[in-house]
């Protein structure tokens, strides 16, 4: 797909340079394809940690720079390949399967390579064309690469095992969009024929999305799983997942995936089912806090975690207890080693009275900073405790249940390796 031999050469010669130093000198050379060019140095330096595996294969063409940010990474691209392997279990194996929204297609290509038939579909031709040229070098003979709205083809499509799709979060105007009614296709409104095309459907949603309220507006009756998945601790995607029988249960998954350069090291899961007949209500005392003396480690739930909010089974699940209900940090007079996010060492808790603050911060120069339910902003307080960024003392600033506000000042708990 490469235009010429000179724009070729220019790719190859200046791969590791900075763009916009070369759009700059590369200007008015008629022979080189200049934004084909750019886009191919620009996508090229992105998957080296994006999508390694990619990266390594020459010839991968790739689209304009919107489409390589908006598409998934490996890490989480492999995630929901891995939960593909669970609904073979799950259902004694599956061969079809449609990507109705298929973009530059990472998604597409990892989940495709689990079965025998598989079908990309996206509006834009420059896309399908970009797909094609790849999915060859990718291996994926079984793909059917179809340019149409997701909306035409859905009405004549065969029945698959799997639908997914991942709605445009951009309005005609480029701006972001959040609501799931908002996106491109309409999940919502498409959700009938969706069910009856497919046995599963999984719907790749903005981590900014309320998750309670994209199952609330797609029926909790046919939502079977919600899926939270975050890398190195940033909060990346929501996956839902649909069936056309009644779900009993929601099964909630927060997943935090470790890795450097694109390479998957760890994955840990916390799991919790919700019953769709009945709310589960939360029956732990957040005040218990008060019960203990002297906590002695302080623990951050993962980004997942606090996206989905299942404050209580965290709290449950293992044996800590929130300092208040809308805090979001929790304290236990033991170390917790599997705690999924970061722990602490609390070595004071302090009021903001101005003589316990300066006895308190007699001996620290500089501290990380946290706010949490508190009335200042990190900036705010950072200012008000003259203290400069970084080091090794981490200060939570929060509110307490009896409505007091406190700093808890801690050092990080060191994982053995």
């Amino acid at each position: 797909m490469i235009t010429n031999e000179a724009t070729r050469l220019f790719i190859s010669r200046h791969a590791n340079d900075n763009i916009r130093t070369l759009a700059l000198a590369a200007h008015g050379k008629p022979d080189i394809d200049l934004p084909f060019a750019l886009d191919q140095i620009a996508g090229r330096q992105s998957a080296r940690k994006k999508l390694p595996s990619w990266h390594a294969i020459e010839g991968i063409i790739f689209p304009p720079h919107l489409s390589m940010e908006q598409c998934s990474s490996e890490a989480t691209a492999l995630y929901k390949q891995s939960l593909l392997e669970r609904f073979v279990c799950q259902d004694g194996g599956i061969s079809s399967f449609a990507d109705l929204t298929g973009g530059f297609g990472v998604d597409f290509s990892f989940l495709a390579s689990r079965f025998g038939k598989a079908i990309y579909v996206e509006r834009q031709q420059r896309l399908c064309d970009i797909a094609t040229h790849n999915f060859k070098l990718l291996g994926l003979t079984q793909a059917e690469v179809v340019c149409d709205e997701a909306e035409s083809w859905l009405k004549t499509m065969p029945r698959v095992d799997l639908i997914y799709l991942d709605p445009a979060r951009r309005d005609a105007h480029g701006a972001r969009t959040f609501a799931i009614a908002d996106c491109t296709p309409n999940v919502v409104t498409l959700k009938s024929l969706l069910l009856e095309k497919a046995s599963k459907v999984m719907i790749k949603l903005s981590p900014m999305l309320d998750w309670r309220k994209a199952v609330s507006d797609l029926g909790e009756e046919n939502v079977s799983e919600v899926h939270a998945v975050s890398v190195n601790n940033e909060c990346k995607e929501l996956l839902l997942v649909m069936t056309p029988e009644k779900a009993e249960a929601i099964e909630i998954v927060c997943v935090d995936i470790r890795g450097n350069d694109g390479e998957v090291k760890e994955v840990k899961e916390v799991k919790e089912v919700k019953d769709n007949t009945e709310s589960r209500r939360n029956i732990l005392d957040y005040s218990v806090f008060s019960t203990l003396q002297n906590p002695s480690f302080l623990y951050e739930p993962n980004s997942s975690l606090m996206k989905i909010g299942c404050f209580d089974m965290i709290a449950e699940r293992f044996g800590v207890c929130q300092v208040s209900a809308n805090s979001h940090l929790f304290v236990s007079d033991h170390e917790v080693k599997d705690f999924p996010g970061r722990s602490f060492h609390i070595v004071r808790i302090t009021t903001m009275n101005k003589r316990e603050m300066k006895d308190a911060l007699a001996d620290i120069k500089s501290a990380n900073i946290t706010v949490r339910n508190f009335p200042l902003t990190t900036a705010e307080l950072r200012k008000k405790l003259k203290l400069k960024d970084g080091g090794d003392v981490y200060i939570f600033a929060t509110t307490f249940e009896d409505n007091q506000h406190r700093l808890i000042i801690c050092k990080k708990v060191l994982k053995k390796t």
